[in-house]
Parts: C-alpha cells; structure tokens; sequence
C-alpha cells in the first residue's frame, strides 16, 4: 500500500519534492533504485484523465527529485484529483510507493 502523501498547489507555480526509499522501518537499508523506472502523473479523480505529468530524477541509492513545472501547475484545475509515483522495475514489476490526494489553489496572476 502506497505512503499517503498529498499535494497542496498554487497553480501556476513550479513545485518540487524529493523522496527517499527505505527497504525498512528504521530507514538504514536504502531501496537500490538502480533497475528502476519512475513516473509520476495527475489524474483527474473520477475519470482518471490525465492532467500534468511530473518529471523525475533518481539519484541513487535510494533518492527520487520530482518536479511539477510552472507550465504542467498551469493545467491544474480545483475539482478533485490524485496523483502517484510510479516504480517499473527491469523485470516488469510495478511499485506506488507514495500516493495521495492534490489540493489546488487558483493563482489570481496568470
């Protein structure tokens, strides 16, 4: 079961995040991230349309940097939406580490 983590935005702004992997509770043994693929997206809630794609970065071990863009923030809009970060490892496998809900504010300067 994925981490809940939510996202509360300012639309139109560029967002940034960064996520460590842990293999265990007490957080000594990083999850190698060497075979892995990772994604992240904004769907709407509901239709699951696809609103904004994240772009991410790993940074081994165990590191993931995400980052929204001011133009993807652009696309956001306030009815409910959720989003993922997405793990495709060599051998297919999929893994959600961290999911959760995304909160928008509508930026009054556009």
């Amino acid at each position: 079961m994925p981490s809940d983590y939510a996202l509360d935005l300012y639309r139109g702004d560029t967002h940034r995040w960064q996520f460590r992997l842990w293999a265990d509770a007490a957080k000594t043994s990083p999850v190698d991230l060497t075979a892995a693929t990772v994604k992240s997206e904004i769907h709407a809630q509901g239709s699951n349309a696809l609103i904004a794609s994240l772009a991410c970065t790993v940074a081994l071990p165990n590191t993931i940097d995400v980052v929204l863009s001011a133009t993807e923030s652009a696309k956001l809009t306030t009815p409910p939406a959720r989003w993922d970060l997405q793990l495709t490892w060599a051998n297919g496998d999929i893994q959600t580490p961290v999911a959760g809900a995304v909160i928008v504010k509508l930026d009054a300067t556009v």
